[in-house]
Formats: C-alpha cells, structure tokens, sequence
C-alpha cells in the first residue's frame, strides 16, 4: 500500500459498551503501527475528546485485551459534546496535537456525533459498528451481538431447566430497546413458545392462543422471550394479563438485564472486531471519510454515515415464520 496521508489517528469507544469492543481497539492501534501512523486513545468517548484525555498507543499498550469485555478506554454519554462549544473544544484538541483522523467505535448515536463534527471541522473520521442490538445498516452483524445473543442463549436455557421440573411459565426479557434480533434468535434456539419484537404488532389474543395450542399439544412449561422494547407493554404487565387469562399457571419474570453486554467476546466477535478494526484504519489511508466499516457475505465494506443511521438492519421474516412452526 501507499504511505498513507493520514499520519496520527486517535480511537475511541463511546455509547454502550459491547462484548469485542477491546478486539477492535487492539486490531486499530496495531494496524496503525504497522502502517507507521501514530495512535491516541481518547479515554470515555466524546468527554476525552472535550477534556484533552489522550494516552499514546502502541502495539504493546493493547495486549491481552482481546479476550476481556467492556472497553479499557471506558465509554461515557456526552452532553456537552451535543453543543458547538463543546465541539470546538473537542476540535482544539485535535489540531493541538496534529491529529488526522479519528476512528469511532459504537453505535447510531456514536455516528451521529462523528457525522456532526466531520461536517462542522473536517475532520476525517470513521465508524467501527460496536453495539449488541444488531440493528445498525451497512453490517451484517455489529460487534458484540453474538457475544449476547449467546449469554442470552445460555442464561434461558438455565432458565427451562426450572421451567420444566415445576412446570412455570417463564417470560424472559432480553435487551432490545428498538430491535429484536437478540430476542428472535435467541428464543428459536433455545425453543421459545413465543416470541414478542417491537417490530412486530404483537397482541395478548395472538399471545392466549399460543398458550391454548400449546396446552392442546400437551406442553406442561413454556418460555416466552420478550424484547425490552416490545410495543404490547412492559414485561411485567403482559405477565399479569396471562395471569388474568390463565390462572392456573404458574408464572414467573425474569429479566436478563445488563449481563448480556458483558462477558468475554466470542470468537465470532473477537475475528469481526479484529476485522473491522483493521478495515477503519486501510479505509482512512485510501482516503474514506465520513463513512462506517462493515463486513457484509464477509466482504470488507464502507457505509455513509448518512445511511448507517437512518437504516436500520431489518429481522428476517423467514426466521419469524420458523419460530412460529417450531415453537408448538
């Protein structure tokens, strides 16, 4: 490859923190390195940027992170990083120590920001996918989302073990505030009666006739995964309407919570981030900018920002028809 011009890049984790996160980090500073680009890491995303909390990276600064969740560099929200102010304190950094170009790791909000400043500054900057929702365009998976989904997996198949030697009805929630791709593949793997996603129109009928074509079918326990963001109501209060309908169940909640956006990457994540990583640092010396590395039919591609937000990828129907077949 030709000597990049791109000569000092700094890297960043912002928004929610997702299991792979560490890998695409590690797979940024060492490729900066082999290409003799300087590496910054900005510490708690868009607040570091804003506070001047730049640590120099180098290949040894980033060992034995690929295996650990989270992300060393910390995440943060930034508030003042939504005012110009902010935004031109964040660009005073930059130009005072000579720095190109900036690689973002997160997700939708995490682009917006980078979007933002790119159009205000002109700084180069380029988006690594990191989130465990699955929901972000121009990637077939995002960072982090086979590490959950399979936490998810695990912790309900725990969970039917009880089901089934007491004969409960579990609804189990799973994290997916605007996306369901974690509840769908989850509940079909691990033999969900029904499944409830926010993209779905969903109703306590349909939910009743599932329960009374299973009792026909002699089913004596049943797991019910419930997205976060399910449009029918909370988890609690679909519960209570079963209750009201089916009295004689025993029913029991159970919320999965943050435990899904932890945990050691899977190999799937680790490869991925180490992937992606890699594509934002090749993607800046080939002069891409304003733009999000993605791998799709495992092909290294870049995705405007522009579209990155506003589409969102979208749950196979085909999966949805399976779960309906399978689950009775």
């Amino acid at each position: 490859m030709e000597e990049s011009a791109v000569k000092k890049i700094a890297v960043f984790t912002s928004g929610g923190d997702a299991p792979g996160m560490n890998a695409a980090l590690r797979a940024v500073v060492r490729t900066a390195n082999h290409y003799n680009i300087e590496c910054y890491g900005i510490r708690e995303g868009y607040n570091g940027l804003i506070n001047d909390d730049f640590i120099k990276m180098g290949p040894r600064s980033v060992k034995n992170i690929i295996t650990e969740g989270g992300t060393i560099l910390k995440s943060a929200r930034s508030l003042e990083f939504k005012t110009k102010e902010g935004r031109q304190k964040a660009y005073d950094n930059l130009v005072k120590r000579g720095i190109d170009a900036l690689v973002c790791i997160g997700g939708d909000g995490t682009f917006t920001g980078a979007k933002i400043f790119n159009e205000e500054f002109g700084i180069k900057v380029i988006g690594v996918p990191g989130t465990i929702d699955n929901d972000i365009f121009g990637t077939d998976n995002t960072i982090g989302y086979d590490t959950a989904l399979n936490t998810a997996m695990e912790a309900i198949d725990k969970i039917r073990d009880t089901a089934t030697s007491h004969n409960r009805v579990f609804f189990v929630e799973v994290m997916g505030r605007d996306a369901g791709f974690i509840a769908l593949n989850s509940g079909i793997a691990t033999g969900a009666i029904d499944i409830l996603i926010p993209e779905r129109k969903d109703s306590i009928d349909e939910l009743f006739a599932t329960f009374e074509r299973a009792e026909k079918a002699g089913k004596s326990s049943s797991i019910v995964v419930v997205a976060e963001g399910e449009k029918l109501g909370s988890i609690y209060d679909i519960a209570k309407a079963t209750k009201a309908g089916f009295p004689d169940y025993d029913i029991r909640v159970v919320v999965l919570g943050h435990i899904q956006r932890g945990g050691s990457p899977s190999c799937a994540d680790r490869v991925l981030a180490s992937q992606l990583g890699y594509g934002a640092v090749i993607g800046l010396m080939e002069g891409k900018n304003n733009v999000m590395a993605g791998m799709k039919s495992n092909k290294l591609v870049y995705t405007p920002f522009e579209e990155a937000i506003k589409k969102h990828n979208e749950i196979d129907q085909n999966l949805l028809k399976i779960s309906e077949i399978l689950a009775i």
